[in-house]
């Protein structure tokens, strides 16, 4: 009997690594393999660069507007119930998206977005609430997992799209076979909360604080914010950047994949590094430097070196991100708080990076070259040292 139940709780414990797994790689997939075809969706749905720029930026809108609003609806029905709804919402939203008129493709990035956002925002204090003595490692799992599919799909965006013979339809829609799988996985989950009817996932009988007045939520905020629209920016345009400069089309979308690759050390080593240090402020500040130097790097240098560039990047980025997510739990003294927190700075953090991919293409349509675009980022990367300064000291939010 004794060695059924120890069975058992291995078995529980794998199904719910396994959960928090194949949905973090639900998380950016869907949107990462949107940039090596946008030359392609563009001239399809004859799009200009800033309306292009819009396929990127409806997800991070719903990221934006939605955000704050996940915390309630988990308190009301519980995590595993709303991240399950959220799976399907993006399984329709990845049919409807490459369905071949200017309607279904926002419509489709508008689900994606909505089902993205709520795996964005409970995600953190799902692993918060599970694993309190490993938060670190699993932090840096969640986002190996997130930043990998990312890379891949980025990677092989174009290939998939001659392999299922539709263009970018193909690329972007054969992610519904991944999120099909990840509803699979993650049912047992969602029968453990029914059987349990545990209404602990975001707590209740806690000290309440208001995140709006509090300085460290803001830099968090603020962190999150910019390091996403940097993220963003350069995964919705440096493959098109990449072509202006001669670079054949394959080569450019692998480009996106040599950053989000060099993402993958720093998302998981970091996030452990970071999770055992007194304070984190000086990897905080560290992120922007990487970015200014690798976006200065583009600036100045274009393609030569141009590899150099995106892998200092990708580091920078995949800091950034890990410690976005883990100043979530970091700043805060609760599951409830991790949540509210997490959904303040992505609510309003999603809004500061929606607003990136579209400057940047309309800065391009402007001027007719990308040097003002990348200007615009370099002012990014250094709101993003001051704002880590602030976030990375060991304060809770108060």
């Amino acid at each position: 009997m004794e060695n059924y139940i120890e069975e058992t709780s291995k078995m529980k414990k794998i199904l719910m690594l396994l959960g928090i797994i194949f949905i973090a790689s639900n998380l950016r997939a869907p949107l990462t393999s949107v940039g090596p075809v946008i030359s392609e969706i563009s001239k399809s749905l004859a799009l200009s660069n800033t309306t292009a720029g819009l396929v990127t930026t409806i997800p991070l809108m719903a990221f934006g507007f939605l955000s704050s609003m996940v915390p309630r609806i988990s308190r009301r029905y519980g995590m595993e119930i709303v991240l399950l709804v959220s799976l399907i919402l993006l399984s329709i939203g990845l049919v409807i998206r490459p369905y071949g008129s200017l309607v279904t493709l926002f419509l489709g990035a508008a689900l994606v977005g909505i089902a993205i956002t709520v795996g964005n925002v409970l995600m953190p204090a799902y692993i918060k609430n599970n694993y309190q003595k490993n938060v670190g490692t699993m932090m840096g799992i969640y986002s190996v997992a997130m930043n990998l599919t990312a890379a891949l799909a980025a990677g092989f965006s174009i290939s998939l799209g001659k392999f299922t013979e539709m263009g970018w339809k193909g690329s972007i829609g054969i992610w519904i076979v991944l999120s099909v799988v990840t509803i699979v996985v993650w049912l047992p989950q969602v029968k453990k909360h029914k059987a349990v009817q545990s209404t602990a996932s975001l707590g209740q009988d806690e000290v309440k604080v208001n995140m709006y007045k509090s300085k460290t939520a803001w830099a968090v905020t603020i962190f999150m914010g910019v390091q996403s629209l940097l993220f963003y920016c350069l995964a919705a345009w440096l493959p098109k950047m990449a072509i202006t400069w001669g670079i054949p089309r394959e080569e450019a979308g692998w480009l996106l994949s040599y950053m989000q690759f060099a993402q993958l050390p720093m998302t998981f080593i970091g996030a452990i590094i970071a999770s055992k240090l007194p304070n984190q402020k000086l990897l905080a500040i560290a992120t922007g430097v990487l970015f200014t130097v690798g976006i200065a790097g583009l600036l100045i240098f274009k393609v030569n070196l141009i590899a150099l560039w995106c892998v200092l990047i990708g580091t920078a980025s995949g800091l950034a991100f890990s410690l976005s997510m883990l100043f979530f739990v970091l700043r805060t003294s609760t599951t409830t708080q991790a949540a509210e927190l997490s959904g303040m700075a992505q609510s309003i953090g999603y809004l500061i990076a929606a607003c990136g991919p579209p400057i940047f293409g309309a800065l391009f349509d402007l001027s007719q070259a990308w040097s003002l675009s990348l200007v615009f980022l370099l002012v990014m990367s250094g709101t993003l040292i001051i704002s880590g300064g602030i976030a990375g000291k060991n304060n809770w939010v108060k």
